[in-house]
């Protein structure tokens, strides 16, 4: 039965996260970049693409509306006046030339952000080789196992099909993706993880996955094929990194409806505003109500939004992370619940034999010696550490005894061996054995009493207890002692999930332990909760508890029977080694296959949705500037009262427009850099995170505009006629 229990936190550091050589993060905003990006942000133009962005494209109407009206004035007789006060010729033009310059680096923005994907993908695409695919058409274990198939058909790799069964032999690359059916083998996934060491990848268990595009580099294995041509998991990566395949997210298209709501308003109001000017006698030309709308809607966010979902997901891909939507980056930034595995996870997962302790009126030589004849043949870190400790006690084998060897399985929760003799030894969890004795002969309660203080001992203490009893040749059982397996949790998690904890994430361990080793582990790491003894049907009822309590949950998984819990999850994390299944249940896949990674993932979708709250911020805030820039600039003519609102004391309305315009351009290429690299993530609370976007982002939103303009003016009014 499961448990949940509630233990007090503790504190530890920070993980560095893996990232691919091969696809190491660039500079935010390089030349290069700039001048690759370019072209695509012409090509933006169109307003068949540029009605997707609401506030852009009105700016770009009124660019289109200004230059004709620069082409027409001097057939019109000149551009007049505006507030009772005249304009320079070149005023029109200097408007429309800013006005189109707003709208290509608003472009520019998202070309860069989609540029850097398009490099990584590149490097992909070099990945997609049509090879020749060794299909068997008459499949079987037994043929196999003799390496031999009466049918061998070749085929390219393009004409595969879904379920077909291919043999993939050293130096031969892999020509689609599917499970391992049969066989182990080295193979090198530098292509795809940008990780120049080879990995093992063999049937059977949760590293049966294998991806199109990756070598054999020993022995021979049988694949069975799990996608279509067009679909593999590397066409999907190049659709994703390439931004073909993003979607914008929940919260983004709500972002770009009131963008869109507010920017509609101000039409309305800048419609209205010239018979009301009118009819003071202070009527507004054209040009400037196009750059009164342009400084009133929020050009700012609405020229980087794209770039800013897109980037989220570069970070993501630069650390070998390949997220399957938006959505799912976004929601890593909303997450208040961390579910993560203790083995490999929280702890190396590398659990070693530390002691052995006898029971009882048993020689402690005897159970060195059953513990370690249980595990000759157990091909686990665990068992070779049996075997090694046994060693330094003085018992060794040189070779395997005869005898049928009995693995470990997840019903059983127990291995061994069984002798020809007739007599039979096992290990595993203490219920498991205890059961297997007792099918022959009642055990003692003072011999359970003894079990169950030196199991949990060693269960409180962290370790994990295996219990060894064999069964004499006459059927006669008993339990002869317990093996001390220690785990050592991971340098630094501890501050990690201090970390976690001050972001107001709960971090919940799942463990197959029992619930004395998991609190020890669980205290250790400074994790809030723990589940001990997890089923997959224990996993998937506590995250949709989490759920139904109103918080986001994130889980990694790499096994078939953890695809149903990735895909309850908000953000399912599947591991790059994992299984088929486990891949297409998740919406993320880290391709370095680090569990620990989840926390670097929700870091990175914090950081998304603060760059755009801070941005949003700081292009609301420094519309403000630009009011008392344009409307003394309007109107002053007329009313000289408004002369008290030019704070900045600008050189004349001409100047003051046209600086505004320039200052509302400029600062779309500024904050680039900013929106691509992010803003510097802090582990605060929601409370603290406003507060500091405020003081920093809406604060310097309000100055920084008030400075920039007036600098512009200073140069503006060089110019002869303003």
């Amino acid at each position: 039965m499961s448990t949940i229990t509630e233990i007090p936190s503790t504190t530890g550091n920070a993980t560095r996260p893996m990232g691919a050589p091969s696809k190491r993060p660039m500079g935010a905003f390089g030349p290069s970049q700039l001048l690759h990006a370019l072209p695509g942000a012409f090509r933006k133009l169109d307003p068949r693409r540029m009605w997707r962005n609401p506030v852009m494209f009105i700016v770009e109407i009124g660019a289109a509306l200004t230059t004709v009206l620069a082409i027409a004035e001097p057939f019109l007789g000149g551009p007049g006046s505006s507030g009772g006060t005249v304009v320079p010729v070149s005023f029109t033009w200097g408007i429309a030339v800013w006005l189109w310059l707003t709208v290509v680096f608003a472009n520019l923005a998202e070309s860069v952000a989609e540029g850097r994907g398009k490099a990584q993908a590149e490097t992909l695409r070099q990945t997609r080789t049509s090879t020749v695919a060794h299909v068997v058409r008459d499949y079987s274990e037994a043929a196999d196992a003799s390496a031999e198939h009466s049918t061998v058909t070749d085929v390219s790799s393009a004409d595969l099909r879904l379920g077909d069964i291919v043999v993939v032999t050293a130096g031969d690359l892999i020509p689609g993706d599917g499970d391992i059916v049969w066989g182990i083998a080295s193979v090198d996934e530098s292509a795809i993880t940008g990780e120049s060491a080879p990995v093992v990848r063999e049937s059977g268990g949760d590293r049966s996955a294998v991806t199109g595009g990756t070598r054999v580099l020993s022995d021979r294995i049988v694949v069975r094929i799990t996608s279509k041509p067009g679909e593999t998991f590397v066409d999907r990566m190049i659709a994703l990194v390439e931004g073909a395949a993003r979607q914008k997210t929940p919260n983004e298209i709500a972002l770009n409806i009131l963008l869109a709501s507010l920017s509609i308003v101000f039409v309305v109001v800048v419609l209205t505003l010239n018979p009301i000017a009118s009819y003071a006698a202070a009527p507004a030309s054209i040009p400037v109500l196009v750059a009164l709308l342009v400084c009133l809607i929020p050009t700012t966010i609405g020229a980087l939004l794209s770039a800013i979902g897109i980037a989220g997901m570069d970070r993501l891909v630069q650390r070998n992370v390949l997220a399957m939507s938006g959505r799912a980056v976004e929601a890593a930034g909303d997450v208040t619940t961390l579910l993560l595995d203790k083995t490999g996870t929280i702890t190396y997962g590398n659990r070693r034999a530390s002691e052995f302790v006898a029971m009882p009126g048993v020689d402690a030589a005897v159970l060195v010696q059953a513990a370690a004849l249980s595990s000759l043949a157990d091909p686990t870190p665990e068992g070779s550490s049996i075997v090694d400790l046994a060693a330094q006690h003085g018992i060794g084998f040189d070779a395997a005894p005869a005898g049928e060897v009995v693995p470990f399985t997840a019903q059983t929760r127990m291995s061994g061996l069984d002798l020809p003799d007739g007599s039979t030894i096992r290990k595993g969890a203490g219920s498991a054995v205890i059961a297997w004795v007792e099918a022959s002969a009642p055990i003692p309660s003072s011999t359970q009493d003894e079990l169950a203080r030196r199991v949990d001992a060693i269960s409180v203490g962290g370790g994990t207890p295996l219990v060894v009893a064999e069964k004499s040749t006459d059927g006669v059982a008993r339990i002869l002692g317990v093996v001390h397996l220690k785990d050592i949790v991971k340098d630094g998690l501890t501050e990690r999930f201090t970390e976690l904890r001050a972001m107001g994430i709960r971090t919940v361990m799942i463990t197959g332990d029992n619930p004395l080793t998991a609190r020890a582990i669980a205290a250790e790491a400074g994790v809030d909760d723990y589940l001990a003894e997890a089923t997959p049907e224990d996993k998937i009822a506590l995250i949709r508890k989490e759920q139904a309590g109103g918080n986001l949950v994130a889980m990694t998984g790499d096994g078939t029977n953890d695809a149903p819990a990735l895909a309850q999850a908000d953000v399912g994390v599947a591991m790059n080694t994992g299984t088929s299944a486990a891949k297409e249940a998740g919406n993320m896949v880290d391709l370095d296959s680090d569990p620990t990674k989840l926390i670097e993932i929700v870091r990175i979708g914090k950081q998304l949705l603060i760059t755009r709250g801070a941005l949003t911020t700081f292009s609301i805030a420094n519309d403000i500037a630009k009011y008392f820039a344009i409307i003394p600039a309007m109107f002053a003519g007329v009313f000289p009262g408004l002369a008290v609102l030019n704070v900045m004391q600008l050189h004349s309305p001409a100047s003051a427009i046209l600086s505004a315009i320039i200052f509302n351009a400029i600062i779309i290429v500024i904050l680039i850099p900013l929106a691509l690299r992010g803003v510097k993530y802090r582990p605060l609370g929601a409370s603290a995170v406003l507060s500091r976007n405020l003081l920093v982002y809406g604060l310097g939103g309000i100055i920084a505009p008030f400075i920039g303009i007036k600098l512009i003016d200073l140069v503006v009014s060089i110019i002869p006629g303003f």
